[in-house]
């Protein structure tokens, strides 16, 4: 009877981590802001389809908030800027 000898290697597999964590971008309710400005925005600084900047302008009323773009934190400043400069209220979270 021969006996079996297995040998078992074990590699070290070096795993990046995604430095750049996904950020989302918030766009704030005001009282001063029309429902058409906020779609413009969204549609020329995001990038969005009338319909869906249309749907994010509605949940931003009646919640106050919500995430307009999801990414990392440089994809997200310069959209940032320029919404705040449209004088919308914007944050990074």
């Amino acid at each position: 009877m021969q006996a079996s000898h297995q040998t078992v290697h074990e590699e070290e597999v070096d795993v990046l981590e995604n430095i750049d964590l996904e950020n989302t971008l918030i766009v704030h309710n005001d009282e001063v802001n029309t429902f058409d400005w906020v779609i413009e925005t969204l549609v020329d600084v995001c990038k969005h389809s009338w319909e869906q900047a249309e749907q994010c302008a509605y949940i931003i009323h009646s919640k106050g908030k919500y995430a307009v773009k999801h990414g990392g934190f440089e994809m997200l400043k310069p959209m940032k800027d320029q919404i705040t400069d449209r004088g919308i209220d914007a944050t990074i979270q």
